[in-house]
């Protein structure tokens, strides 16, 4: 005689078949544990079933399961949507509080070493001058290969201005010249810029160093 099972619902239901598959995917990550290992189940934000050994804060702050030895038990999240907020608000306060306090210490740090530097304002110009002495003969040296490199690259313009107001055909001599010379001036014109910001930045710095001085010594 043939037995025969019957169900109230269609074996076919998408709904049967998807917590089916839920059941034995979880069963089987049960079973493979050892029977004194901890698992924690719960959803997060997007909707999607989590099950591992450990409870990250993701967990502990919603409603979840906590699974023990067979036993399945429901915890109650320990924060709520109010909470939440307040607790991320808190953290970006803490943050800002952060990088505010680390910059005052920097710049307690930058006060003491300017006091224990420095006697009086005019020492620290003397030391402005001694340290820009070097970069500004730098720049004054850059200043004059760009001057005579720009001279150089006229007179060749000039050349072969000539050679095109007579029709003529530019020598390639000439050309190369006329390449070469403009890729030097081009490469010396950017070293010249360089080291013109790094004169002012070296200016400002030492110009700031006098305001503050004065500021915190009140003269």
């Amino acid at each position: 005689m043939t037995e025969q099972y019957f169900t109230t619902q269609p074996v076919n239901s998408r709904t049967t078949v998807k917590n089916s598959s839920l059941f034995f995917l979880f069963a089987g990550i049960a079973i493979s544990l050892p029977a004194s290992a901890k698992m924690y189940q719960w959803v997060d934000d997007n909707g999607t079933r989590h099950m591992e050994s450990t409870c990250p804060r993701d967990c502990a702050g919603k409603d979840h399961f906590e699974i023990d030895k067979g036993r399945k038990t429901l915890i109650k999240g320990s924060l709520t949507i109010q909470e939440r907020r307040a607790e991320r608000a808190a953290t970006l306060d803490n943050d800002k509080k952060s990088d505010e306090e680390l910059a005052h210490i920097e710049q307690v740090r930058k006060d003491k070493a300017l006091l224990n530097t420095y006697t009086n304002t005019a020492e620290i110009d003397l030391a402005r001058k001694r340290n820009m002495q070097q970069l500004e003969a730098r720049v004054n040296s850059m200043a004059s290969q760009v001057k005579i490199v720009n001279d150089r690259l006229l007179g060749l313009q000039k050349e072969a201005e000539g050679y095109k107001q007579k029709e003529k055909p530019l020598p390639a001599s000439l050309n190369d010249d006329l390449i070469e010379t403009e890729s030097r001036l081009g490469k010396l014109q950017v070293d010249y810029d360089k080291a013109k910001a790094e004169e002012a930045k070296m200016t400002a710095r030492y110009d700031a160093d006098i305001a503050r001085y004065k500021e915190l010594t009140g003269k």
